[in-house]
């Protein structure tokens, strides 16, 4: 299969954004480029999880619910979800209602929270495991790396859940710690330019 496909403007892109019309938009303006904002950083990590033997699509279908479901991915609000809250959010079909998922959120606020007493940011810490360029792979040749692994070994020492180095690759591609557009893709220069542009968080 090839790497690209040509786009409705007949351009050259990522052969996944064809899959469903709703990855155009988010292959275009999403994917890729940097992001330094905790809420979209806690948010994603979140959604990686959730997506854990599910499709991307379905995710990204229901996202505004769970954006709507968990107060716009605020962990300051989440971490003090009790479990009526559980039990609400298991009633709620506009997302996926896994027990285990639900709660790991709720954990992953907490640690959040204590993450950024600890570090400043949420986005201060990521940045720090952003992969220099010759340690990458080529592009969507992996599903995990020296980096994601790091990531994701120490999350889980500070008790984050739901975080393996899978789930944190695939993060850390969205977030644009790695540019993972496939060569000759049309957005792979934009997002390569975000990231020479982006001020890493301090």
């Amino acid at each position: 299969m090839s790497a690209t496909i040509a786009g409705p403007d007949g351009r050259p892109r990522c052969s996944w954004c064809a899959a469903a019309p709703e990855f155009l938009a988010y292959h275009d303006n999403e994917w890729g480029f940097p992001v330094d904002d905790d809420r979209r950083l806690f948010e994603k990590l979140c959604l990686e999880g959730f997506q854990s033997g599910l499709s991307w699509r379905t995710i990204l279908a229901k996202r505004e619910s769970f954006r709507a479901a968990f107060h716009g991915f605020d962990f300051h609000r989440i971490a003090d979800f009790v479990d009526a809250d559980v039990e609400r959010l298991m009633k709620d079909t506009g997302i996926v209602r896994h027990r285990g998922k639900i709660v790991a959120v709720i954990n992953n606020a907490k640690r959040a929270q204590e993450l950024v007493n600890r570090e400043g940011s949420l986005a201060a810490y990521v940045w720090r495991f952003e992969p220099k360029a010759d340690e990458l792979a080529a592009p969507q040749t992996a599903s995990t790396s020296a980096a994601s692994t790091a990531l994701s070994k120490d999350l889980k020492k500070h008790g984050w859940s739901f975080v393996g180095p899978t789930t944190v690759y695939a993060f850390m591609q969205a977030m644009g710690l790695i540019n993972d557009h496939a060569e000759g893709c049309v957005v792979r220069k934009r997002a390569a330019d975000a990231g020479i542009a982006f001020t890493r968080p301090a």
